[in-house]
């Protein structure tokens, strides 16, 4: 058996696939608090203790600034104290963006400061991007990852060459709770105002959408704009403004789309989202023939699949 183990920002979620991938068990839980999070995910330790010596291998979705230290906490907690697998293994969000073309990873720092403190363009969601291009299965996707954080990667012949977020997840599209794309200007004016501190508090916590409407769920959200609350109209207006900007910067660099894939629990559930992104989009028009198509995220597939090679 091959657990899963796939913890968001405001999710933990789990599958349990057998040798031939099937899910043999699964299980999604909200979090509200950093509290809430660590109770719940002690719980469903023990929810899988009942496996013990039956799961081979234990795959996590971990993203890229997870520290050995924080990592090799994890795996204590799941096998010194519940013992339910052999071994853990990390499997990177930034992984499919390791060979991003030069001028897609570097940030135009002085080349010291950029050594010294390794900042360079990363980009997150690489699993869901991974698996959702590989669906479209074509030569040039635009892959849309849109959720409580969202993203966007450009890939050809199933290589990334680029993507929204960098050397954080800050960067990018505007989402529920983060700014995305932003003035360093204005940040630097934060942390001198406030503290560095505070300003970390606000550009990822407080800002997105629910900055500008006070909402940070996108169903609570469209339910305001059926109720003609102008915030929110705002708000999803600037939301889905930002990703057809970056649909139409991706299908520049790509010289063309073969499929326009959209992904997430936004991106894959919501319907009336998918339609506002698309309608105005030059480059739906005939005669580019742009495949629209819709993939449900399964990084947990994605992860299991990626371990096959320590179960054999």
């Amino acid at each position: 058996m091959i657990l899963v183990l796939n913890c968001g920002s405001q999710s933990i979620k789990y599958k349990l696939f057998n040798s031939e991938f099937k899910v043999l068990k699964e299980k999604l839980v909200s979090t509200k608090s950093q509290r809430d999070y660590h109770e719940k995910l002690a719980k469903t330790f023990h929810e899988l203790k009942s496996f013990n010596g039956l799961i081979k291998v234990v795959g996590h979705r971990c993203p890229r600034w997870q520290t050995a230290d924080h990592l090799g906490q994890g795996r204590r907690r799941l096998h010194n104290r519940h013992r339910i697998a052999q071994g853990s293994v990390a499997v990177f969000d930034t992984g499919f963006y390791k060979d991003l073309p030069e001028e897609a990873l570097i940030y135009p720092l002085p080349e010291a400061i950029r050594k010294k403190y390794g900042f360079q363009r990363f980009g997150f969601h690489g699993i869901s991007h991974k698996y959702a291009s590989g669906v479209a299965g074509t030569k040039k996707v635009i892959s849309c990852h849109l959720g409580g954080g969202s993203s966007i990667t450009a890939v050809q012949n199933g290589r990334a060459i680029d993507t929204s977020m960098g050397f954080t997840p800050l960067e990018g599209l505007t989402m529920m709770s983060r700014c995305g794309d932003l003035d360093p200007g204005i940040v630097l004016e934060l942390a001198k105002k406030l503290s560095p501190e505070k300003a970390d508090e606000i550009l990822n916590h407080e800002s997105g959408l629910k900055g500008i409407c006070g909402l940070s769920d996108m169903k609570e959200v469209l339910k305001k704009v059926d109720e003609g609350d102008k915030k929110a109209i705002l708000a999803l207006k600037v939301f889905v403004y930002r990703i057809q900007k970056y649909i139409g910067a991706y299908y520049a660099i790509l010289g063309g789309c073969d499929t326009l894939v959209f992904t997430g629990g936004i991106g894959a559930g919501s319907l009336k989202i998918r339609q506002m992104i698309c309608r105005g989009l030059a480059i739906l028009n005939k005669p580019n023939k742009v495949k629209i198509l819709t993939v449900k995220a399964n990084e947990e597939l994605a992860i299991a699949q990626e371990l096959r090679t320590f179960t054999s």
